[in-house]
Order: C-alpha cells, then structure tokens, then sequence
C-alpha cells in the first residue's frame, strides 16, 4: 500500500494557495459580525474561539482573498509557526489575519492534509522560518513544502482513525467547558445573587436545593458595607479563605520529566488546565504546586488564565499558586478567583504598563461576602465530583493525544498499517 504513494509538492494538487490579511485591525473589530481568525484562534488539529474576534459583512466582502470556508486548512504564519487546522463546518462563513489558506479541493483530505503539517511537513516548517526578530512561515514556502499522498480513499481512513482520536479529545474539552460552567452558575447563584435567600425572605422553596442544604441558607437580609448581605453572613477579605503557597525550586533541583506549566500552556477563562511541558530546559527557579492547586496567571491578568492542576510539577514564576485555608473552602475559593469580577479586579490593580502584574497582596485584599463554613462545606461538596470528572478528562484526553501523536508518523510513513491502527485507537475509546 505504501508503495502506491506519491510524493508531490503541495502547490501541485491543492486547487488554491494564499494568505490571510496582513494589515492593522484593531479599527475594524465589532461586537458582533463575521468571525475573524487570528493565529491564537489556531490550535493543532482544532479552531479554538476562545478570543475570537468580529469584522462586519461590510469589510468581509472586502477581503476576498482571505475568506475562509468549510474545510480548509489553515496554517500558522507567527507565533506557533506550522500549526495546522481544519476549517470546521459550523463556521460557515469566516475571515482571517496572517494565516496561509490551503483550499484543498479534490485530490486531497483536508483531514488528512492538517495531520500531515502538523506531522511530517514540520522539517519542511522548520527548514523555512525566515526574519530575525520574530520568525514565521511563509505562502511560498508553503506551496512548496513536499508531501507523500496516497490515494484519497486511504487519506480518508488514515484521517478517520486519528480523527476519532480528536473527536474523542474535543468532547471531553466540552465537557469539561459545561462541567466549568456549571461550577460557576451554583457558585453565582449561591455566593453572588443570593438566589436561595431571596426565595426564602419571599416565601418560596430554593430552587433545585434539597431540604438540608435550603436550611443552611438564611431567611432574611442584613446591611453591610458591600449592601444587603444574607444574615449572619459576614464582609471579609480574600485573603481570609486563601493563601499562596510559596514553594521557590531552582531547576538542578528537578527531574528532567517533571511536569511544566507556563503561562504558554493556560488557556483563557477554563479552570481545565490540559496542557504542560517538562522541566528538562528550565533556566530559573520556578514555583512547586500539587495536583488540584489553583494557578492564577499574574502577568497581564486580563488574559483570565486560571485553573486547577491536574497534576503536580513546577510553574513559572509568572503564576500564582493558591489554596483554601481549610478544604472546606475549596469551591468558594475557585469560584471567586476564577470569576470575571476577581480578574478584572487584578487587572485594574496591577502594575505596570507593558507587561501589567497583580500580586497576592492585592488579591488578598478583595472584599468578598463570607457565609459560614458549614455552606461552603456544602458547596465544596456539590461541585469536588465535578473538578474530579475534569481531571479525569484531561488525563483521559493526555493520553488519547499521545496515542494519536505516537501514531500520526507511523501511519504517514507505512509503518502502521490502517487496521492495526484502527485497533489501537477503538482499544482507547
């Protein structure tokens, strides 16, 4: 089968060829309007939404060139120079900035085409990087680069078996986005608005509360210097309920394997942290945290990146680690600082203009509403099996990722023929 391969550039079996917008936008960005990608909206094998941004019909109709659809295939120019996505069917109709825009057509898998970037077209990638300051990767290159193809039939059902590899992983990163969102409507419903209480001052059943929980809630109000806060409730400090946990390491220190969380590897507004690196290459000290410690991102904190370790290792420095006082916080502690409240408050009180900080004094200083113990015991209780399952996910998705990065060479060489593969990958979902 492998020897029916052909080798070709791309150029020569792809219908179109061409890049993305290359000029200022910050004028053109609307609230809502035509999805408009940028190179962070480009993860490997998936189109992340995370940040995305809006032009209007308008000036969509103006930049032809870079329209996107349905099943092209995107390729990062800078930053993560090579990175390689398929453009998904529910973004119908789309734009984009700085992306080279492969238009398959008919004698390739676009599937299959992603697969083979984010494979074996990186040599090419890498062997291509022009400019001094901030490399990236070039349209002409990239008609260039070399690829072996197989008939379209087996481009399909090479991209099926890793497919079902990133289907399976794409699923648990929603899931794991529904799970975060539940956390944070109990956590505003209990913590913030006040739901149970009101209903009770008026006479009514808390919604959806079973009876021993409604009965730690209070029937009526109090004043405070936050408002109206539920009786016997008291206005506190963050700092009441958390700490950061300091535990400096310098890198000598450290295995070469020793899990590596950068602020390179927290995604934006998501306690789902599924990415780390290994300590091997760290130059400076770096900070100790355990699995199911927060991390708070402190540099430029209005990127909203924090989230619980799924594991233990190291951070950058650059990072926060937080824990509650008592377990009995643990829910009221990660609803609180992953809120959108928290965050803005750490960028409106950080310092510095280019590379803006917060610091734990200041977050330690935010004025937050602090029931008893007993209810955020409750509350920890209600939300400990939903942070188990996101961990179990992201272990879960770790490991289909490393079958699917383990297979995706040996699949594009021959080396696996397509139902050993097949095997390997229905043994893991």
């Amino acid at each position: 089968m492998v020897s029916e391969w052909r080798e070709v550039e791309l150029e020569a079996v792809a219908d179109e060829i061409t890049v993305g917008y290359v000029g200022t936008m910050l004028s053109e960005y609307v609230e809502r309007g035509i999805p408009f990608l940028r190179s962070l909206n480009v993860e490997p094998f998936r189109i992340s939404t995370t940040d995305i941004r809006y032009i209007t019909p308008e000036f969509h109709s103006r930049l032809r060139k870079s329209t996107l659809r349905p099943g092209d295939v995107v390729i990062v120019r800078t930053g993560k120079p090579g990175t390689a996505a398929v453009i998904p069917n529910w973004l119908a109709e789309a734009n984009c900035s700085d992306l080279v825009i492969i238009r398959p057509g008919k004698k390739l898998d676009s599937r299959f085409l992603a697969y083979y970037i984010n494979g074996a077209a990186q040599q090419h990638v890498a062997a291509h990087l022009v400019g001094a300051v901030q490399q990236h990767f070039n349209v002409a290159s990239s008609r260039k680069m070399r690829i072996r193809l197989p008939d379209l039939l087996e481009q399909r059902v090479i991209a099926a078996a890793l497919g079902a590899l990133d289907d399976k992983i794409e699923l648990n990163r929603q899931m794991n986005q529904a799970l975060d969102a539940i956390v944070q409507t109990i956590f505003k419903s209990w913590f913030v608005d006040f739901d149970p209480v009101k209903a009770k001052a008026e006479g009514r059943k808390p919604t959806g509360l079973a009876p021993e929980i409604a009965a730690l809630f209070p029937h009526r109000f109090q004043d405070s210097e936050l408002g109206q806060i539920p009786e016997g409730w008291n206005v506190g400090s963050f700092g009441k309920v958390a700490i950061n946990v300091r535990r400096g390491v310098s890198p000598d220190e450290l295995e070469p394997d020793t899990p590596y969380i950068g602020l390179e590897h927290m995604p934006r507004r998501s306690i789902a942290l599924c990415q780390w690196g290994r300590s091997e290459d760290l130059g400076s000290n770096k900070f100790e945290f355990k699995s199911g410690e927060i991390l708070f991102g402190k540099l430029r904190p209005y990127f909203h990146k924090v989230g619980i370790a799924p594991i233990s290792g190291v951070c950058s420095t650059d990072i926060l680690v937080i824990s509650p006082m008592v377990e009995d916080w643990l829910g009221f502690v990660i609803g609180h600082v992953s809120s959108v409240e928290f965050v803005n408050y750490t960028d409106s009180s950080s310092t510095g203009t280019k590379m803006p900080r917060t610091n734990w004094g200041d977050m330690a200083r935010y004025e937050i509403v602090v029931p008893p113990q007993i209810l955020s015991r409750a509350f920890t209780g209600i939300v400990r099996p939903l942070f188990e399952r996101i961990q179990a996910n992201i272990h879960e998705s770790h490991t289909l990722g490393e079958i699917r990065d383990t297979l995706l060479p040996k699949l594009l060489s021959g080396e696996v023929r397509i139902k050993d593969a097949e095997k390997i990958v229905e043994a893991h979902l």
